[in-house]
């Protein structure tokens, strides 16, 4: 087992990666929603160039399952730290070239199609990521602490959404002439300096010790995935959709509220960016605490309640964001956010423990990507449609509410593998 001070170093480490990769991912989503439909899909009525534009979005949650397979299948032979150098100069390499892509006015129809190419390279590297940050920082940790170590790292997203937010929030000041000529090109450009930074930090860290048993055992698997799909394709079919409630509430209500927002109701954009930005402050102390407090009861329990008050929650949610008024519409993104970080916040470590060591990257990194195509990458544009389709929130939140309850029902049968901390102090997994 890691000392304490090494522990310490690597979900640092991890969490440093992590936001970085979920900033770039994200400065993406902002820009798909605020720019993409006017620079690359210009030739289309506004509603087709949204969908064009969020399609772009949802095409690396499609990906992001090959990233699982691919990273977590050489992750499983050779190790987490590799693995995590090459997806973080993946995702930095394509970020830095959207930066620097022409538009549809300069050079047609090459710009939309090398943005998918682009898009495409995200996914597969952040495919690959989570599993391997979430496993280093879970096994690195002393028994006890597994769990606030892997809501540490899952808080990366968040801090992602903040720096996205941020720098977007600074750049929307400029006026819309040279935000769409120069200023959305911003946020893209200075993922190159955090990517650098990045790799600095893990090109230090230890191997996982749990590969390392694995390794020193002589148990490393040569087809790490076959081993996945044949022998535990059911735990990989109920973590999917288990994630689904997370995913779905997280991005509608970050991403699909921007144009919903802005476009239907009216809002001003800064002021939505704001209320996101907000929330997620709020999350990145919210997730630690409830990993802290999976340590000390029953994580599975936390887990599926919170996917039960997600179900419940998104009317809450619509009735206070129609209101027009900031402290009321923050309110309600914080009652909802209150059961997303106790799901999130407890899914790390226990997403972990389904697998055992041998297979866990690559089993974790296929059940949770195939869980952000149907739950993350699909929400928006779902949403988007039902708005369409009906003109009231209501179906968006009928949506939300079927997709808490498949959840429910997966993570009822979901369970941690003997081995598991909490396996063996008699705990219910």
């Amino acid at each position: 087992m890691a000392q304490p001070s090494s522990s310490t170093r690597v979900v640092l480490a991890s969490l440093a990666g992590t936001t970085i990769e979920w900033y770039e991912f994200f400065i993406y989503g902002t820009a798909a929603v605020l720019v993409f439909d006017k620079l690359f899909f210009p030739s289309f009525d506004d509603l087709v160039g949204t969908l064009l534009s969020l399609s772009t979005f949802a095409l690396a949650f499609v990906a992001r399952p090959i990233g699982g397979a691919l990273f977590g299948h050489f992750g499983d032979r050779l190790g987490r730290k590799s693995m995590l150098v090459v997806t973080l100069c993946l995702m930095g390499g394509a970020t830095l070239c959207i930066g620097l892509l022409p538009t549809y006015g300069a050079v047609g129809v090459a710009a939309p199609i090398l943005l998918v190419l682009l898009r495409v390279v995200q996914g597969l590297s952040l495919g690959g990521e989570y599993g391997g940050a979430v496993l280093m920082s879970v096994e690195h940790a002393a028994r006890g602490r597994r769990g606030f170590f892997g809501a540490l790292v899952n808080t990366g997203a968040a801090w992602g959404l903040l720096l996205a937010n941020l720098v977007f929030l600074v750049t929307s000041q400029l006026s819309d002439d040279a935000f769409l000529a120069w200023g959305w090109r911003v946020p893209f450009l200075l993922s190159a300096v955090l990517v650098a930074l990045g790799l600095i930090i893990r090109l230090k860290l230890a191997e996982s010790p749990d590969f390392q048993e694995v390794r020193d055992r002589g148990e490393v698997r040569k087809t790490p995935i076959v081993e996945v799909l044949s022998k535990h394709w059911p735990r990989v079919l109920l973590m999917c959709l288990a994630y689904i409630p997370a995913g779905v509430t997280f991005y509608i209500a970050t991403v699909y509220s921007l144009s919903y927002g802005e476009k239907k109701l009216g809002m001003d954009r800064d002021m939505i960016l704001q209320l996101v930005l907000l929330v997620n402050v709020f999350t990145i102390a919210a997730i630690p605490f409830f990993g802290w407090l999976s340590d000390r009861v029953d994580r599975k329990r936390i887990f599926w309640v919170s996917i039960v008050a997600m179900a419940a929650l998104p009317y809450v949610w619509f009735s206070l964001f129609q209101t027009g008024s900031f402290g009321l519409m923050l309110l309600g993104f914080v009652v909802l956010f209150v059961p997303y970080a106790a799901n999130y916040g407890t899914m790390p470590t226990f997403f972990a423990h389904v697998f055992p060591p041998a297979v866990r990257y690559t089993g974790m990194s296929v059940g949770y990507t195939l869980g952000t195509v149907f739950g993350s990458g699909l929400a928006p544009i779902i949403a988007t449609w039902l708005y369409d389709g009906t003109g009231s929130w209501l179906a968006i939140a009928l949506y939300m509410t079927a997709a808490g309850v498949a959840g429910t029902v997966a993570a009822l049968f979901l369970t941690e593998r003997a081995g598991s901390e909490q396996a063996e102090q008699g705990v219910p997994a």
